[in-house]
């Protein structure tokens, strides 16, 4: 007899397991569990599933790094026991959690197969049926690696980002030369810590003492550029950066673009950057230059060993290498 292939299924709550209330949707025990009943005797329970919820489900909205550490110890505690490991996830932060877990996740040698959808398993015409169908299937013939299934497409963790706030292609990913894990001979988890991170976009004319605010109170920033890395010429932009170089404090710039990246020192409206140190995230997306700089202030100290970490490819995080300008 074939042993059944056995696939741990992390629930941690999102609209493919909500339910209407007064308030809008909210998660709810038993949807998913559900729902996994009807296509396992669709399949002909050929799947052994082991569900386990991380309660309370929240929606994804609420996630934070200390859910991205107890999802990581999750797998890392029961990964000898299953072949792969499914995850249904909310799909605001589904980006986030997909590039977290796959920096987080050293010597990954299984598929983790993150879905959710954007109309609950209960609502009428949902794509919840197709993705946790799909996604199942997914646990099956995935590389080892962190992968998005959604709307029929297998998506690279740390290179995908939501796209859309209501279809049901909800999702796209840019290509890699890299798998999306982390090399190692044994399963390890890297932990995220407690720091302080902002986001900060520039725009024309944007107040740029809301930029200096966050060099000034910040752990570390993610800047989002214009194009391939540019900048406003402002005297206040360029005050905060110099007191985040004083304060040894990393900002790495992405682009507002979904493809292409930065490439400082292209223009001269983003030499500022490079005159203060700023790390060049290259292509990265946003979720993935944030979960990097995350686990970089959780995982080395001093600023040349900061801006090793996130310009050094580590998990399929970046495409191929940009040409010297």
């Amino acid at each position: 007899m074939i042993p059944r292939h056995r696939i741990l299924l992390l629930h941690t709550g999102g609209t493919i397991g909500m339910v209407p209330t007064a308030r809008g949707l909210k998660p709810e025990l038993g949807v998913v569990e559900h729902a996994v009943d009807r296509l396992m005797a669709e399949r002909g329970n050929d799947l052994d599933i082991e569900i386990v919820r991380l309660e309370p489900l929240i929606d994804s909205a609420n996630a934070t790094p200390a859910d991205w550490n107890r999802l990581a110890a999750e797998i890392v505690a029961r990964a000898d026991s299953c072949d792969a490991i499914l995850i249904t996830h909310g799909t605001d932060t589904l980006a986030f959690t997909s590039s977290a877990l796959t920096m987080a996740l050293e010597g990954l040698h299984k598929p983790v197969i993150l879905t959710g959808s954007m109309i609950p398993l209960g609502g009428d015409n949902s794509d919840g049926w197709a993705n946790l169908r799909d996604a199942l299937a997914a646990t099956q013939t995935a590389e080892p690696g962190v992968w998005i299934q959604f709307a029929g497409k297998l998506l690279r963790g740390p290179r995908a980002r939501k796209i859309h706030s209501s279809a049901p292609d909800a999702f796209s990913a840019m290509l890699s030369d890299r798998p999306p894990r982390r090399e190692g001979e044994v399963l390890r988890q890297h932990r995220f810590g407690s720091a302080r991170i902002a986001v900060v976009p520039v725009a024309p004319g944007c107040d740029m003492r809301v930029v200096g605010f966050a060099m000034d109170h910040s752990d570390g920033v993610v800047l989002r550029c214009y194009g391939s890395g540019t900048v406003p010429d402002d005297l206040l932009l360029e005050q905060g950066l110099a007191r985040a170089a004083d304060r040894g404090i990393p900002v790495v710039a992405v682009s507002e673009t979904l493809a292409g990246g930065t490439s400082l020192g292209h223009y001269a409206a983003g030499a500022v950057l490079l005159d203060h140190g700023v790390i060049d995230g290259r292509d990265m997306t946003l979720e993935a230059a944030y979960a990097k700089l995350a686990l970089a202030l959780a995982s080395v100290t001093g600023r040349a060993a900061l801006t090793n970490f996130v310009e050094t490819p580590l998990c399929g995080e970046f495409g191929a290498p940009f040409p010297v300008p």
